[in-house]
């Protein structure tokens, strides 16, 4: 089927679920064998922990980046085995890996083997300098970034993740995110602290920076086919070289969220659908699209979400 205004989104960390994917592999052998790679690549037991769990190993960066990433693309290769096409790609954090495979820059060996030397290596930054992550609600990124600029002072504190226009997320040590979490409450926003250790794409994040780089160098990288947006730059990129500096960088850099989507929706992108576990992303983009938009949002985690997405785009 043609759709050739449509954008494939990949969710990263937070979209986990004990449980996740289980129809597809109770129900499809190529869903068992991408499973079997990506145990043997990870060499760790991904199909119980994501099937049976428990959660708290499964949420372990090192376990959740290889296991969030196979999903993602279990879920991507029965969506193409159904004939869906699409023309953008964007995935969240993590999620960018999946979105690596799907338009055809990374192999899915690969993109396994890349994201379980980057949940090491994560794993290996937070423990070194632990920190914290709070998203701020109901401010404009200008407020923001003014109440995280007025924090310095306590710390390392940046902007993460630019989610949507009111939903920004910051990251750095404690006690400068928790003072710019309190500025930001002053000045109207809500504050909830994430429960994680770790301050994902924040300066403390920036030792996993060089050595990433290193691993990459052994890594093959192909041109994209159709349109990536990259977290860092919201932008596209189709020299695979400038591609693996960029993904090198995403560890530590801001995920640009918010521009990526309202670049798709500028350049005609009238279908998102949203490939992976849960629908965190479905609700940033309820957050993000405008009333009357004509946009049409879809998820795709199960054999009964794909059915559905694949029936509503016909």
């Amino acid at each position: 089927m043609d759709a050739s205004r449509t954008a494939l989104l990949f969710p990263g960390q937070g979209s986990q679920f004990i449980g996740m994917g289980q129809q597809f592999l109770e129900s499809d052998s190529d869903a068992k064998q991408l499973m079997a790679m990506a145990e043997e690549k990870s060499g760790f037991l991904l199909q119980e922990l994501c099937t049976v769990g428990p959660l708290d190993e499964l949420t372990r960066t090192v376990h959740l980046q290889p296991a969030m990433t196979v999903m993602n693309i279990i879920c991507w290769q029965a969506l193409k085995k159904a004939g869906v096409k699409a023309d953008y790609f964007a995935g969240h954090s993590l999620g960018e890996y999946s979105a690596l495979v799907a338009s055809g820059v990374l192999s899915p060996e690969n993109a396994i083997a890349l994201v379980t030397e980057r949940g090491r290596l994560m794993c290996r930054e937070s423990k070194a300098n632990p920190g914290a992550m709070s998203a701020i609600l109901k401010l404009e990124f200008n407020i923001v970034e003014k109440a995280v600029a007025d924090s310095s002072d306590k710390g390392v504190v940046v902007v993460a993740n630019h989610n949507s226009d009111q939903q920004i997320v910051i990251s750095g040590e404690s006690s400068a995110v928790e003072s710019a979490a309190s500025l930001a409450e002053d000045r109207g926003g809500r504050a909830i602290s994430l429960p994680v250790s770790a301050a994902m794409h924040s300066p403390l994040m920036a030792g996993a920076v060089r050595d990433f780089r290193k691993f990459l160098e052994g890594v093959a990288f192909q041109v994209p086919v159709g349109t990536i947006l990259f977290n860092v730059t919201a932008e596209t990129e189709t020299d695979p070289a400038v591609i693996k500096e960029i993904m090198s960088r995403q560890i530590a850099s801001m995920v640009k969220w918010y521009d990526i989507i309202n670049t798709m929706r500028d350049n005609g992108v009238t279908q998102f659908i949203e490939v992976g576990p849960k629908k965190v992303l479905t609700g940033l983009m309820k957050k993000i699209l405008p009333k009357g938009s004509g946009c049409n949002c879809f998820q795709v985690d199960s054999p009964e979400s794909l059915s559905k997405c694949v029936d509503a785009l016909i």
